[in-house]
């Protein structure tokens, strides 16, 4: 990663760093209680792309927002190991400049490890044949190169393992058809699926070209078995993609607890359903009332999918095609004003559950054909 990267801190490397940093807050108190019941029980922070930690105008970056953290909880001081690298000697010399004089840092029972090293093969292989600690990964590269498939199996395989990595969609979508780079585009998305992908994009462009891209990537995820994914795009001041930040878990509860967070962070929220991207011009130019909104879609999309089948509440929320952007209080919405409009029948009916309630257990029949007036 290129020193100038770390000038001058923006919007979006300040939200992403928030979203990083509350996720970690999140994650380590649903897992700290059950490494507390472990003899030597441990858990671990990693982050593969760390840079100096703190941008020239001085605004910290996630490595010393997440040992602030560590330092403030009294049992991530004791049980969190937390390992930092960046191939750059100067970013992590700096970086070890900055944690020597952090308040607190001397408290910290396992001291920060700040490593030089290129993340390549042999990085994934040590991560893959080590059984590890409840780990959550964070890999923010510059670009694209140490980012693959194989390391995102060698961490998430064990219990407790997330990977939260930053994808670069402006650079992988020039990469994708320079012949120098295949190895690493192979790398991230699989040797089949970027073939598939690459055929794919032949016919399309602009907006086409990004959804089947990213669209390209969960599933290259899901095939190494990383099920529960969530993404969330920023933008540049001229509305374009510029990339994504990515949360893959094995866990349902890893997912939805990225995306109540990322939930905050986008920029619009029409019907109270959140956008999952952070676009500086939205903020500035909001949705417009009386347009058709994202919450009717989700309802005609609910009563397609889901026709003649009888599931609960949770089981909606983590079974349809948009389980990884949808918060499951927006699906209770979209399930509430289905049920008022008589378009799904609910057991306990309305009538039987506290008023604007739908909790998880109920039961939703979509009719097999709704009505034409339906």
């Amino acid at each position: 990663m290129g020193d100038d990267f770390f000038d001058e801190s923006t919007e979006q490397s300040r939200i992403k760093a928030e979203i990083v940093t509350k996720y970690f807050d999140g994650w380590s108190s649903i897992i700290l209680p059950q490494v507390l019941k472990r003899p030597g029980g441990r858990l671990q922070y990693l982050d593969l792309f760390c840079g100096p930690g703190r941008y020239k105008d001085g605004t910290e970056s996630t490595p010393l927002l997440i040992l602030r953290r560590a330092i403030a909880k009294p049992g991530l001081r004791e049980h969190l190991v937390t390992v930092f690298n960046d191939a750059n000697p100067r970013h992590a010399e700096a970086l070890r400049t900055e944690v020597r004089v952090l308040p607190g840092a001397e408290t910290l029972v396992h001291q920060p490890r700040i490593l030089n090293r290129e993340v390549d093969r042999n990085v994934v292989d040590q991560l893959g044949s080590a059984k590890l600690a409840p780990t959550l990964l964070f890999a923010d590269p510059w670009g694209y190169k140490g980012l693959s498939q194989g390391l995102f199996r060698a961490v998430v395989k064990d219990w407790g393992c997330d990977c939260v990595f930053f994808f670069n969609y402006n650079r992988v979508n020039a990469a994708l058809d320079n012949p120098r780079v295949q190895t690493h585009m192979a790398a991230l998305f699989g040797e089949e699926e970027l073939a598939a992908l690459k055929a794919h994009m032949a016919t399309l462009d602009g907006s086409l070209r990004e959804d089947a891209t990213v669209e390209a990537l969960r599933r290259a995820l899901r095939s190494s078995g990383m099920q529960h994914i969530v993404t969330f795009a920023f933008h540049t001041e001229a509305g374009r993609t510029s990339h994504y930040l990515v949360l893959v878990s094995k866990h349902p509860k890893a997912r939805e607890l990225m995306k109540s967070i990322m939930a905050r962070y986008s920029s619009s929220l029409p019907q109270g359903v959140p956008s999952f991207r952070y676009n500086p011009d939205e903020r500035r130019s909001p949705t417009l009332p009386g347009l058709r909104t994202p919450l009717d879609d989700l309802m005609d999309s609910l009563c397609s999918e889901l026709a003649g089948r009888t599931l609960t509440v949770q089981e909606v929320s983590d079974l349809h095609s948009q389980a990884e952007r949808v918060e499951r209080r927006i699906y209770k919405q979209a399930l509430l004003a289905l049920e008022e409009n008589g378009r799904i029948r609910c057991a306990p009916p309305a009538g039987e559950r506290r008023k604007g309630t739908m909790a998880d257990g109920v039961t939703v029949t979509f009719p097999a054909k709704e009505t034409p007036d339906g």
